[in-house]
């Protein structure tokens, strides 16, 4: 059975909510402790078996470019500068330069979450699988979620969604919302997938969130719906899948097993998630949670 070895990572976003900071830094460099958020999804995509890696930038994404390369001449002289106790840092970013091979793309097209898509098309063959994902937000699971949804695509050979439980009301807002059949244990065969459709309208509390397992069938929708967009609201990848879902074509939806969610697109979840992984590391743990003790006294 074919598993996917590319994937593509929508990154072109200017990162508004997060300025002055992402003025001149992407927002996927901002760093959780000491990764950047954009390393942390494409360790993970490794890990999974992905190989491949599609960027879908912009103009000021040059330092996405610059971390996963080799390192400059300058800071290796740096480093073994400092001796043997600095080849580690060295190791570690010859680590992260060979984690996959990187392809970077600058983004054309109408806002909206298909056009990295379509942006990437000639780069994916018509049957091949691959992930779609994105640089800000990301799941910490055992098994990883990359991992979970290749091992439901590789069982079922049909497409696959990554989602969690709504836990708060805005969420619905926020994110695309699936219903189905329930075919397996937390999997679904989708009838429906809207994308912020408001509790009021929403036809379950399972949200579709952070990454997809598609096939390179759906190209000839985006096309297709990239014909008839009007220019108005966002092209948005939603209303293809159930499009091609009222076509016929089966799409699984997997709830993440194990995990904790993290959004970081916004200031407060991203601060949350930098504590989060502080109080993971064994490191600064302990004096981590002692200072955050005093100061919420």
């Amino acid at each position: 059975m074919e598993r996917p070895t590319k994937a593509i990572i929508a990154a072109a976003g200017f990162g508004t909510r997060f300025l002055p900071q992402t003025k001149a830094m992407p927002k996927e460099m901002l760093p959780v402790i000491d990764k950047p958020i954009i390393q942390i999804v494409v360790e993970e995509l490794a890990l999974a078996g992905i190989k491949d890696i599609i960027i879908i930038g912009s103009s000021n994404k040059r330092a996405i470019e610059d971390h996963f390369d080799e390192p400059n001449a300058d800071l290796l002289a740096n480093l073994r500068a400092g001796g043997e106790k600095k080849q580690p840092f060295i190791d570690n970013l010859y680590e992260v330069a060979n984690l996959a091979n990187f392809i970077y793309v600058r983004q054309k097209g109408p806002y909206g979450n298909a056009t990295p898509l379509a942006c990437a098309a000639h780069l994916i063959n018509n049957d091949e699988p691959f992930i779609y994902t994105f640089a800000d937000d990301f799941f910490v699971a055992s098994p990883s979620r990359f991992q979970q949804m290749v091992d439901v695509y590789a069982e079922n050979q049909k497409p696959v969604l990554t989602c969690k439980r709504v836990v708060e009301d805005n969420e619905y807002d926020r994110y695309g919302i699936v219903a189905g059949e329930e075919i397996g244990d937390g999997v679904l065969k989708m009838s429906h997938i809207v994308e912020k459709p408001g509790k009021e309208n929403a036809p379950s509390n399972l949200a579709s969130v952070s990454s997809y397992l598609l096939t390179g069938d759906i190209f000839n929708y985006i096309e297709k719906a990239k014909e008839s967009y009007d220019g108005t609201g966002e092209f948005n990848v939603q209303p293809i899948m159930q499009q091609m879902i009222d076509d016929g074509t089966d799409y699984l939806a997997v709830e993440v097993k194990n995990g904790r969610y993290y959004d970081t697109g916004n200031k407060l979840e991203y601060i949350k998630t930098v504590i989060d992984f502080g109080l993971r590391n064994k490191d600064m743990r302990d004096d981590l949670r002692k200072y955050l003790e005093e100061v919420i006294q």
